[in-house]
């Protein structure tokens, strides 16, 4: 059994991060899948005594648990430090932090399947509708990155020379507007850098269709 073991779900984009963490770090893990899909795994009794917010993605290691993709990733980059996720510079590793953020706290907390879910039964609101409700975010979040990355140099990722935590933070992103048809056009740079990204060895093992529990069409 390897030493880190992370229970996730091949479609759920905060355990894709973790997974390019994973691979842009070489590092060896088991893989548990929890279909987040009916029937709702993560809402079992077994998988909430390890998580009790019944979310994936959820990382052992040496008997502990981590939640929350952006504290797993800091937690691997600690106890796993090369190569490193985070650019050496203060401030533009604060900046590739804060660009991480924007994507998990702002654009993924308003368009990920728990709140369609709600949308759709709680708030009554049809697939148009929600459909509306996703442009909207994305558009609104992705031109802010757009316009952070043009005021800095053409990097060819987002930080530097090599990916970092916000390049792994965008690259499921995107996947997920594409998957959802959004016109992602208008952000040339972030489109670079995806495609730059996702010709990368690891960034491909990490990919959804890469995975043991990957169903085509879900």
């Amino acid at each position: 059994m390897a030493e880190l073991r992370l229970h996730n779900f091949f479609r759920n984009s905060a355990g894709h991060r973790v997974r390019i963490a994973l691979a842009l770090k070489g590092l060896d893990y088991d893989y548990v899948s929890v279909n987040i899909g009916p029937p709702g795994e993560q809402k079992s009794e077994n998988y909430l005594r390890l998580n009790p917010q019944g979310l994936v993605p959820a990382l052992e290691h040496n008997g502990a648990v981590i939640t929350q993709s952006s504290a797993i990733i800091e937690y691997l980059e600690e106890v796993f430090p090369e190569p490193p996720l985070l650019p050496a510079d203060p401030l533009i590793r604060a900046r590739a932090r804060a660009f991480a953020a924007a994507i998990a706290a702002e654009m993924h907390a308003l368009n990920n399947s728990g709140v369609h879910r709600y949308l759709a039964s709680e708030m009554g609101l049809d697939e148009a509708q929600r459909q509306s409700w996703y442009a909207h975010w994305a558009g609104k979040g992705f031109s802010a990155l757009e316009t952070l990355l043009a005021a800095g140099p053409d990097r060819p990722f987002c930080a530097g020379d090599a990916p970092t935590i916000a390049d792994i933070f965008l690259v499921p992103q995107h996947l997920n507007y594409r998957r959802f048809n959004i016109d992602l056009s208008p952000y040339p740079r972030i489109n670079r850098i995806v495609a730059r990204c996702e010709a990368l060895p690891p960034f491909q093992a990490a990919a959804p269709e890469a995975q043991p529990d990957y169903v085509e069409g879900f």
